[in-house]
Formats: structure tokens, C-alpha cells, sequence
């Protein structure tokens, strides 16, 4: 039981409810509640940016992750290619050029 004699959703000594909490006549009044972050997202993207750096190059930093992943998937053996093959055709990596990895 919880505080001020009423149970909480989840007590033990909570009765069997019939319907919806709010056709309870001793349950509390519903708020709704609404909150705009969008000020705060735009802050937000503004310091990513600004941490960035005015030389920060998003095509670069792209290719950059692509070559990468193209020697991080290179030179697998039999097995290995086998297993990455399974991966990409279940959807689980991406399907990259011919859809297998850089030899």
C-alpha cells in the first residue's frame, strides 16, 4: 500500500480494476502535458556545429566512414565472406556494390 492509504498501479493490495483508472472515483484528475524542445534542438545542433569546426567537411568525413568500412569487410576468408553474405541478404549490413566484401 502506498503512501496516504492509496494504492499504487502494481501494489499487491490494489483491487482488480474493472475499467479505466480515470472511472475510478478516487483516482486523480489527468494532465496533459506538453513540452516544445525545438528551441532547445536548434541549441543544441548549433554547439554539434560549432564543436565541429568551420573546417569540417561532411563529404570527406563520408567517404572517409566508406573506406573504412570497404578495408574493415577486406580480405575475409571463405567462412568469414560466407557469414558477411548471410548478413547483408538478412538486412542486417548494408548492401555495399555487388554486395560482398572488397577482396
Amino acid at each position: 500500500m502506498s503512501t496516504h492509504d492509496r494504492a499504487l498501479p502494481g501494489d499487491p493490495d490494489e483491487p482488480a480494476a474493472s475499467g479505466p483508472a480515470a472511472d475510478r472515483p478516487d483516482a486523480p484528475p489527468t494532465v496533459d502535458l506538453v513540452v516544445d524542445l525545438s528551441a532547445h534542438e536548434m541549441l543544441r545542433r548549433a554547439h554539434v556545429l560549432d564543436a565541429l569546426g568551420s573546417d569540417w567537411d561532411p563529404v570527406a568525413a563520408l567517404r572517409g566512414e566508406e573506406a573504412a568500412h570497404a578495408l574493415l569487410y577486406s580480405g575475409l576468408s571463405a567462412d568469414q565472406q560466407r557469414v558477411y553474405d548471410e548478413l547483408v541478404s538478412a538486412g542486417v549490413l548494408p548492401r555495399r556494390g555487388d554486395g560482398h566484401a572488397a577482396a
